[in-house]
């Protein structure tokens, strides 16, 4: 059974930084890829970054590009979200999420298991 587990979320002021992660579990990460997404009140589950290829292969849309970075631990089998630079727009859940097979998708529709979800909420 594939399982996903969030956890690193809370508050931060803005201008702060937050460490999440995904551990994950019956699933190599040879065999596919990990998303990272948000979903703020009334929003849409929107994608921000990705990684595959055991952590060579990494991608982040412009919304978090030069202030997020992701990365995996292989042996721990768990992949990680540095933000920095955290904005009031970046409050939201975040969830992790599986793209099992080869390539990225960016789209939620594309992603074949979820976490639960952390919360994210940033002080002005």
């Amino acid at each position: 059974e594939v399982q996903l587990v969030e956890s690193g979320g809370g508050l931060v002021q803005a201008g702060g930084s937050l460490r999440l992660s995904c551990a994950v579990s019956g699933f190599a990460f040879d065999d596919g890829a990990i998303g990272w997404f948000r979903q703020a009140p009334g929003k849409e589950r929107e994608g921000i970054s990705f990684i595959s290829d055991r952590g060579h292969a990494v991608y982040y849309t412009d919304t978090v590009k030069g202030r997020f970075t992701i990365s995996s631990d292989n042996a721990r089998n768990t992949v990680y979200l540095q933000m920095n630079s955290l904005k009031p727009d970046d409050a939201a859940v975040y969830y992790c999420a599986i793209r099992v097979g080869l390539g990225f998708g960016i789209k939620a529709d594309e992603y074949d298991y979820w976490g639960q979800g952390t919360q994210v909420t940033i002080s002005s």
